[in-house]
């Protein structure tokens, strides 16, 4: 058995200044060098290493990270001349898409807390920190996004890749793009195969045979159908509909009829009187779910990957925030028309655009992102589409979860508060 060939690695302990990028770009250059020249192929810095830790609201200035970019694109061409070394480089990064610095308000930013591989004078690739901790110094969580939101694809080397690419032996690379929405998933892949194909022919000679063979998978949508996109986004807005905008309105048609003033002389408490009346809402809604899901499987053949049970529990929540909103809308209004007009442009319209349903997030302006936040169908949306095509759990989806939970029982108090109200007017 042949023996593994061994990698030798080199931890730069440069002992940055916040804010010196170029001190501390120079710094580690310089620790670059003389790692390669002892013989290492690897050079880890400190985190934020290139801006200095912690850098607070220095990332609040665009010019800040706009040269934080710059910074790196120099240590990158600093060390070009050091073929066979890749250099792990820890500095703030921004998408431009995602909150670019020329154009966007950092009010709600997208940066990221990043390291960054160069070698040969190209930065060749980017990974975003995904635990962010937030206590004490380390309030890194009001100031960076989390990673998990910032990659839809991953690139999978070969075992080998760089000696065989050194040999000029063909070698292959797996570029795996999340096709939960096709389109976004399409262009992730599109991009890394043109990065790669731009590689080959940038940075190898030319030897008149493809070198780098790219393959690529689609996750969790691999056929890329439509259906899977739109049909778990098609369950909030059915549940929305029959939650929020038929409560509004006929508890809102009970008002002026005056049935609802019959109640004033009963012993029953708002709290009864509300579940009484949404009672056969939530159970028509459930029955809704759990056609919707029956249509998903039979008719459009959306796959079911993970917990039905789950995915149950997550619907009936979404059912009490959409009833909730209902109920909330229904008291505050005082006819039909009204609450009608006020149920689709506070539910129904939000929800068919700020949830991902019809339109990825990702695309949006940085305003429609902070505002999307407090709608409840997009955490619905995610949790439905989770479950449905990457088969996750709660311990993935908690996050979500506890976001609906909130809002329900934040909008069940405002609504039981509000409707007691209007019983005693």
């Amino acid at each position: 058995m042949s023996a593994q060939p061994s990698v030798k690695v080199a931890l730069a302990q440069i002992n940055a200044t916040v804010g010196d990028l170029a001190g501390n770009g120079a710094r580690i250059v310089e620790a670059a060098r003389r790692a390669h020249a002892q013989g290492a192929r690897l050079v880890l810095t400190p985190e934020l290493g290139l801006c200095g830790y912690p850098p607070e609201d220095l990332l609040l200035r665009p010019a800040f990270m706009l040269a934080c970019a710059e910074a790196l694109a120099d240590c990158a061409r600093a060390l070009a001349d050091l073929p066979g070394l890749f250099v792990v480089v820890g500095h703030p990064h921004q998408f431009g898409d995602r909150g670019d610095v020329r154009s966007n308000s950092v009010s709600v930013p997208q940066r990221y807390n990043a390291a960054s591989v160069i070698s040969e004078g190209r930065v060749l690739a980017t990974y975003c920190k995904r635990e962010l901790p937030n206590y004490q110094v380390f309030d890194e969580r009001r100031y960076f996004a989390s990673g998990r939101d910032a990659g839809q694809g991953a690139v999978v080397f070969e075992a080998g890749f760089a000696e065989r690419l050194a040999r000029g032996i063909p070698t292959g690379l797996l570029i795996i793009a999340d096709a939960t929405e096709p389109n976004t998933g399409s262009i992730v892949a599109a991009y890394a195969t043109a990065v790669v194909q731009g590689y080959q022919q940038d940075a190898l000679p030319p030897r008149g045979a493809v070198r780098i063979v790219p393959s690529v998978r689609m996750r969790f949508n691999p056929t890329r159908e439509s259906s899977n996109l739109f049909v778990p986004g098609l369950m909030a807005f059915v549940l929305t509909i029959i939650s929020s905008l038929m409560t509004a309105i006929s508890l809102t048609r009970e008002k002026e009829m005056g049935t609802l003033e019959a109640l004033l002389v009963s012993p029953l408490r708002p709290w009864q009187i509300i579940l009484g009346k949404v009672a056969p809402y939530l159970a028509v809604g459930f029955a809704s779910v759990v056609g919707v899901i029956l249509e998903a499987r039979l008719v459009f053949h959306v796959p079911l990957r993970g917990s039905l049970g789950l995915l149950l529990l997550e619907g009936l929540l979404f059912i009490l925030v959409s009833l909730s909103l209902g109920i909330l809308i229904s008291a505050r209004t005082s006819s039909q028309r009204v609450a009608m007009m006020g149920a689709l442009v506070g539910t129904m319209l939000p929800t068919m655009l700020l949830s991902g349903f019809i339109f990825p997030l990702e695309s949006m302006p940085w305003p429609l992102q902070a505002l999307s936040v407090v709608v409840p169908a997009r955490w619905f949306v995610l949790v439905a589409r989770s479950i449905m095509l990457k088969g996750v759990g709660v311990a993935y989806l908690w996050r979500p979860t506890l976001v609906l939970l909130a809002m329900a029982l934040v909008l069940l108090t405002a609504s039981t508060r509000a409707f007691h109200e209007r019983l005693d007017q």
